[in-house]
Protein backbone atom coordinates (compact mmCIF):
# COMPACT_ATOMS: atom_id res chain seq x y z
CA UNK A 1 0.00 0.00 0.00
CA UNK A 2 2.16 3.05 -1.09
CA UNK A 3 -0.55 5.67 0.04
CA UNK A 4 0.80 5.28 3.24
CA UNK A 5 4.24 6.46 1.69
CA UNK A 6 2.64 9.42 0.36
CA UNK A 7 0.33 10.21 3.08
CA UNK A 8 3.63 10.25 5.49
CA UNK A 9 5.42 12.71 2.41
CA UNK A 10 2.32 15.19 2.61
CA UNK A 11 2.13 15.51 6.36
CA UNK A 12 6.57 15.71 6.52
CA UNK A 13 5.97 18.50 3.41
CA UNK A 14 2.92 20.32 5.46
CA UNK A 15 5.22 20.24 9.03
CA UNK A 16 8.06 21.97 7.04
CA UNK A 17 6.24 24.63 6.03
CA UNK A 18 4.30 24.99 9.58
CA UNK A 19 7.86 25.45 10.56
CA UNK A 20 8.67 27.80 7.74
CA UNK A 21 5.82 29.84 8.79
CA UNK A 22 7.09 30.04 12.53
CA UNK A 23 4.79 27.14 13.79
CA UNK A 24 1.39 27.93 12.71
CA UNK A 25 -0.93 24.79 13.10
CA UNK A 26 -2.05 22.89 9.68
CA UNK A 27 -5.96 22.72 10.02
CA UNK A 28 -5.68 21.41 6.12
CA UNK A 29 -4.25 20.11 3.63
CA UNK A 30 -5.65 20.40 -0.21
CA UNK A 31 -4.65 18.08 -2.78
CA UNK A 32 -5.13 17.65 -6.42
CA UNK A 33 -5.63 14.28 -7.25
CA UNK A 34 -6.11 12.35 -10.76
CA UNK A 35 -8.22 9.60 -11.71
CA UNK A 36 -5.01 7.95 -13.57
CA UNK A 37 -2.25 8.80 -10.55
CA UNK A 38 -2.67 5.15 -9.38
CA UNK A 39 -3.66 6.23 -6.13
CA UNK A 40 -6.79 4.98 -4.56
CA UNK A 41 -8.77 8.06 -2.70
CA UNK A 42 -9.83 5.95 0.40
CA UNK A 43 -6.32 4.39 1.11
CA UNK A 44 -5.12 8.01 0.97
CA UNK A 45 -7.62 9.49 3.37
CA UNK A 46 -6.74 6.30 5.78
CA UNK A 47 -3.62 6.67 5.37
CA UNK A 48 -3.14 10.40 5.96
CA UNK A 49 -4.62 10.18 9.34
CA UNK A 50 -2.10 7.10 10.23
CA UNK A 51 0.87 9.37 9.17
CA UNK A 52 -0.77 12.40 11.17
CA UNK A 53 -0.48 10.67 14.47
CA UNK A 54 2.76 11.20 16.77
CA UNK A 55 3.33 14.40 14.55
CA UNK A 56 2.45 18.45 14.77
CA UNK A 57 -0.06 18.26 12.01
CA UNK A 58 -2.45 15.45 13.93
CA UNK A 59 -5.92 16.74 13.73
CA UNK A 60 -5.32 18.35 10.48
CA UNK A 61 -7.82 17.46 7.52
CA UNK A 62 -6.94 15.78 4.44
CA UNK A 63 -9.06 17.91 1.12
CA UNK A 64 -9.23 16.13 -2.08
CA UNK A 65 -9.97 17.44 -5.19
CA UNK A 66 -10.53 14.92 -7.93
CA UNK A 67 -8.80 15.58 -11.04
CA UNK A 68 -10.83 13.61 -13.82
CA UNK A 69 -8.94 11.93 -16.88
CA UNK A 70 -9.20 14.22 -20.08
CA UNK A 71 -7.07 13.73 -23.40
CA UNK A 72 -6.37 15.63 -26.61
CA UNK A 73 -8.48 13.78 -29.15
CA UNK A 74 -6.08 14.84 -32.96
CA UNK A 75 -8.95 13.28 -34.82
CA UNK A 76 -11.62 15.59 -33.71
CA UNK A 77 -9.18 18.36 -32.67
CA UNK A 78 -10.63 18.60 -28.88
CA UNK A 79 -10.30 17.90 -25.38
CA UNK A 80 -12.28 14.59 -24.12
CA UNK A 81 -13.09 13.76 -21.08
CA UNK A 82 -12.13 9.46 -20.66
CA UNK A 83 -13.65 6.80 -18.75
CA UNK A 84 -12.00 4.14 -17.08
CA UNK A 85 -13.23 1.40 -19.71
CA UNK A 86 -11.98 3.84 -21.92
CA UNK A 87 -8.57 5.11 -21.30
CA UNK A 88 -6.85 7.14 -23.60
CA UNK A 89 -9.47 6.84 -26.66
CA UNK A 90 -11.58 10.11 -27.27
CA UNK A 91 -14.81 9.24 -25.73
CA UNK A 92 -16.75 10.64 -29.04
CA UNK A 93 -15.46 9.18 -31.73
CA UNK A 94 -13.03 6.50 -30.63
CA UNK A 95 -9.77 7.24 -31.48
CA UNK A 96 -6.72 6.73 -30.14
CA UNK A 97 -5.63 9.67 -28.42
CA UNK A 98 -2.24 11.72 -28.89
CA UNK A 99 -2.05 13.51 -25.71
CA UNK A 100 -3.13 13.54 -21.90
CA UNK A 101 -4.10 16.64 -20.30
CA UNK A 102 -4.87 15.87 -16.94
CA UNK A 103 -5.60 13.22 -14.77
CA UNK A 104 -2.06 11.97 -13.36
CA UNK A 105 -2.13 14.82 -10.71
CA UNK A 106 -1.34 14.62 -7.47
CA UNK A 107 0.15 16.99 -6.14
CA UNK A 108 -0.48 19.60 -2.76
CA UNK A 109 -1.90 22.65 -3.59
CA UNK A 110 -2.68 24.92 0.06
CA UNK A 111 -2.56 24.49 3.49
CA UNK A 112 -5.08 25.64 5.53
CA UNK A 113 -3.15 27.27 9.16
CA UNK A 114 -4.25 29.25 11.92
CA UNK A 115 -2.02 30.56 15.32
Amino acid sequence: MHELSIAMSIVEMAEEESQRSGGLRVTSVHLRLGALAGVVKTALLSSYELACEQSSVNGSKLVIEDVPGVVFCSACNARRPVSESEWFRCSTCGSLASELVSGKELEVVSLEVEE
